[in-house]
C-alpha cells in the first residue's frame, strides 16, 4: 500500500518502547480455500509498523506452490515451512462446515500436525475466524481460553478450548479472534502488545479504523 500519513502525526509508526535486535518475524499460513479478509487484515496492519519492525511471510505446510483463495484468487508461497523462524505464526480460516477449505485441512490432517509439532517456548501461534478450528484439531486450544467465529464456537468447546467471549483472546502463546473482520483487531492487538499502545493507535488512525468489542486476556 502507500505511505499514507495520519491526521496529525508523521507519516511513520512512533518509536516503540520495546526495542527488538531484529524484526518480529511473522509467518501467515496459507492452504487452499483460505479466506481473502481473514489473512488480509492481520497483514494490513503489521504493514504499517514497516519492514524494519515485522518481517511477514506467507507460508504453506506443502511444497512450495500457488494456493487458491476462497474466491479463486492465486496466491504464490514460496517460502517452506519452516517454524522454527518465526515468533508468530497466524492460521487464517476457510470457511466452516462440509465442503469448506477448513473441512479439508482438518479431514487431510497435515497441518493440524505441523502445528502441533512447531509449538515451542517463544513462540505466539495465533488464529483468524475458524481457523482456531485447525488449532483445535491441533489440541493446542484444550482447556485454554480461545474463540473463534460464533458459529463455531460450540464445537470449539466441545472439543475442549475453553470457548469466552471477547472479539480477540490472549492466552500468551496463544492469540485467538473471532470472525472475519476480527483479524484488523487481532493485529492491532499484536501491534499494541509488541510495540506500545502508540504504535497501534498510529496503525488504527492510518486505517481510518477503530477497535471494537474486548480483548480477554487471560
Amino acid at each position: 500500500m502507500p505511505t499514507l500519513s495520519a491526521p496529525h502525526t508523521s507519516s511513520s509508526p512512533p518509536p516503540s518502547g520495546s526495542r527488538r535486535s531484529r524484526p518480529l518475524r511473522v509467518h501467515t499460513v496459507l492452504y487452499d480455500g483460505v479466506e481473502e479478509q481473514d489473512f488480509a487484515g492481520h497483514i494490513e496492519v503489521f504493514g504499517i509498523a514497516g519492514e524494519d519492525r515485522i518481517a511477514q511471510t506467507f507460508v504453506t505446510v506443502d511444497r512450495v506452490r500457488r494456493v487458491r483463495t476462497a474466491s479463486g484468487m492465486e496466491i504464490m508461497c514460496r517460502a517452506p515451512w519452516a517454524p522454527r523462524t518465526a515468533d508468530v505464526i497466524i492460521v487464517p480460516g476457510a470457511g466452516y462446515g462440509d465442503g469448506s477449505g477448513l473441512q479439508r485441512e482438518v479431514r487431510r490432517g497435515v497441518l493440524p500436525r505441523a502445528l502441533a509439532a512447531a509449538r515451542r517456548d517463544g513462540l505466539v501461534l495465533g488464529a483468524v475466524c475458524s481457523g482456531t478450528m485447525l488449532l483445535s484439531a491441533a489440541g493446542i486450544t484444550t482447556g485454554r481460553p480461545c474463540t473463534t467465529h460464533h458459529i463455531a464456537l460450540d464445537d470449539l468447546r466441545a472439543q475442549g478450548g475453553r470457548g469466552v467471549p471477547g472479539r480477540v483472546v490472549d492466552d500468551g502463546d496463544l492469540v485467538t479472534c473471532g470472525g472475519v473482520t476480527s483479524g484488523i483487531d487481532l493485529g492491532l492487538w499484536l501491534l499494541e502488545r509488541f510495540f506500545g499502545a502508540e504504535t497501534a493507535l498510529f496503525a488504527e488512525e492510518v486505517l481510518e479504523y477503530q477497535r471494537r468489542g474486548t480483548v480477554h486476556v487471560a
